[in-house]
């Protein structure tokens, strides 16, 4: 009887541990917020592509904003507060669709999303991108909530993983394809994520 308590306490351990790993969580939470994350992402790019830019709630309470603007010289780098007027006016001067940020800043409030990226990388000299999406998920035991944030990261195409699913540079070498030097495992076919003690 006591070995059945035992081996029956054991099970219930494993499977919760099992149920709580970062991959668990991180495809969970993906699975439940597709819709806005892929609305982030979509959103994100085609703003990009008008004006290079990223962003970025600074504070826990999500009323902070953190804009960096990239310009053919220079990156300019403002902060503001989520309804304050100037940083409609800002945006314009830089030909920024304002509406379209607000409508981006919405988004990724409303998940908790704490910066939006595009990652220009190199895998055997051919120039690629990623926008990375780093997300401070609430909700999740203490161990998961206080240090980490999960960063989902966007490809362009169908990326390769190995046996493990680690994303790997192509589907010859398995050499691990490490994006702004965290290894990212896989979600989807050409969606990925990694945990990070950092947002950025």
């Amino acid at each position: 009887m006591n070995n059945r308590l035992t081996y029956i306490c054991i099970l219930t351990l494993v499977t919760i541990l099992l149920s709580c790993s970062a991959r668990n969580i991180s495809t969970k939470y993906y699975e439940q917020n597709k819709t806005v994350l892929d609305n982030i992402e979509t959103t994100y790019a085609a703003l990009y592509k008008q004006k290079p830019f990223t962003i970025a709630f600074t504070d826990k309470g999500f009323e902070t904003i953190s804009i960096d603007i990239i310009t053919d010289s220079l990156t300019y780098i403002y902060e503001f507060g989520m309804n304050e007027d100037r940083l409609s006016d800002t945006l314009l001067k830089y030909n920024i669709n304002a509406s379209a940020i607000k409508v981006l800043l919405r988004q990724m409030r409303s998940i908790r999303c704490t910066w939006v990226n595009n990652l220009v990388y190199f895998v055997d000299g051919e120039k690629k991108s990623s926008v990375l999406v780093s997300i401070k998920p609430v909700g999740l035991s203490g161990r998961f909530s206080n240090k980490n944030y999960y960063t989902i990261a966007y490809f362009s195409q169908k990326q390769y993983y190995d046996r493990q699913g680690r994303l790997v540079n192509n589907r010859r070498q398995r050499q691990l394809q490490k994006v702004n030097g965290e290894v990212f495992k896989r979600i989807n076919d050409r969606v990925s994520y990694t945990v990070s003690s950092t947002y950025r």
